[in-house]
């Protein structure tokens, strides 16, 4: 980490014009300071074509008046508030870089002594934070990684909802047909769906009988379900606890989530067909998806998070970005535990943990680095969050290598990624 920290250091020069931006939603506060150290008090300008305009013009005299041959654009990382201008300033000649918002929270502590935070205040404290060299490169997604990185987040929100959705209708089910849950474990399923939308209510179930709901179910699973359910949703339906009083009303609504997952489940289906269609546009894909254990939405997701693999100097920068990168508070005596920062994007971290849960089975390609560790007395989940680091290195080191997973060839060039 020294090395980039360095890096950062060294882009700030004597002809290093630094400007910053507070991030808002109608309006960001911007701020310009000369390598001698002038500079001009924090102006507001606003999220239009013709104020950003405006903003470049007066960028550009502050620039030519003070000789400076580069700009340094930095700001806090922030939503999707931030992303016109980023996306206009990156059609301009200037370095984009991000701080992260707890730095200017310490640093905000030094100016005046006071932790006073407003609009103009803030862009100073960003320009510091750079001129310590806290600051990391921004990577804009364009083209198909922009359309993953899109497509990813649609995806988890759309999951999300429908998680939401599936705990609403067993929460209705539990109401007036609590014995369904036992029976058919998982609502959401195929069948458990089918039988929700056609026969909602205990008195539906029953009056099928046996044999018509036995076909039925074997028809709907594919075989994988029969005559058992069959026999034990009858036999629940005729001794069931569920109430009666409004049950035409919760039947009602029962349709109705039922309807919303399966738009979710269409929805989410045609987003995954999306993104193999631009994963096929990324050519060094074919790379990270050789590794085995990790899948089509792991590798687009971590492409659209990270924007493009080939764009990082080293891979302790890339680790950086997920929040994988490793710390502890250690004083005197005392030694601390190391632990991720968890200061990174939260999706690289769920999606390289998960690949990591299907590396570590038995036939797994991290399946002995993970059982070393356990054996060394490590908790599985730290392990799980090791091997997802390792699982980042070596997914780093394919993209950059332009080169096919290959275990155990060629051990020593690949010591330094794994």
């Amino acid at each position: 980490m020294s090395k980039i920290k360095s890096q950062k250091i060294k882009s700030v020069n004597d002809q290093t014009m630094i400007v910053t931006l507070d991030i808002g939603k109608g309006s960001h506060y911007g701020y310009f300071r000369a390598p001698d150290g002038q500079d001009v008090e924090p102006f507001a300008f606003y999220n239009t074509y013709d104020s950003f305009h405006s903003f470049w013009k007066k960028l550009s005299r502050f620039k030519k008046a003070h000789g400076c041959r580069q700009v340094l654009v930095g700001f806090e990382s922030t939503g999707p508030y931030a992303e016109p201008i980023t996306h206009f300033l990156k059609q301009q000649p200037v370095t984009l870089v991000q701080i992260n918002p707890m730095h200017s929270k310490r640093v905000r502590e030094l100016t005046g002594n006071s932790p006073n935070k407003t609009d103009r205040k803030d862009p100073r404290v960003i320009a510091d934070v750079i001129m310590l060299g806290h600051a990391l490169r921004v990577v804009i997604p364009q083209g198909s990684s922009a359309h993953l990185r899109r497509l990813t987040q649609a995806r988890e929100r759309a999951i999300r909802d429908r998680t939401a959705i599936v705990n609403q209708l067993q929460h209705l089910l539990f109401v007036i047909f609590p014995e369904f849950l036992k029976v058919i474990k998982k609502i959401s399923c195929k069948t458990g769906l089918y039988l929700l939308r056609h026969y909602p209510s205990r008195q539906a179930i029953a009056a099928l009988g046996e044999q018509q709901l036995s076909r039925i179910i074997k028809r709907v699973s594919r075989g994988k379900m029969g005559q058992w359910h069959a026999e034990q949703l009858c036999q629940a339906a005729q001794a069931s606890v569920g109430i009666n009083e409004g049950q035409e009303s919760i039947v009602e609504e029962i349709g109705h989530l039922v309807d919303k997952i399966k738009r979710e489940n269409d929805f989410i289906d045609r987003v995954e067909c999306q993104m193999r269609v631009h994963l096929e546009q990324i050519p060094y894909s074919r790379y990270l998806l050789s590794l085995p254990g990790v899948g089509l939405i792991t590798v687009a997701g971590l492409i659209g998070e990270v924007g493009d693999f080939r764009q990082y100097g080293t891979v302790a920068e890339i680790t950086k970005l997920a929040g994988l990168d490793l710390f502890e508070v250690s004083s005197g005596k005392h030694k601390g535990r190391r632990r991720i920062s968890k200061r990174g994007r939260p999706l690289m971290r769920k999606l390289l943990y998960f690949a990591a849960i299907n590396a570590v089975k038995s036939t797994g390609t991290m399946h002995r680095p993970y059982t070393r560790m356990l054996e060394r007395g490590m908790p599985k989940i730290k392990a799980l969050v090791a091997i997802s680091r390792k699982l980042l290195r070596v997914m780093y080191a394919l993209a950059r290598d332009q080169e096919m997973y290959m275990e155990n060839f060629d051990h020593n060039r690949y010591r330094f990624a794994a």
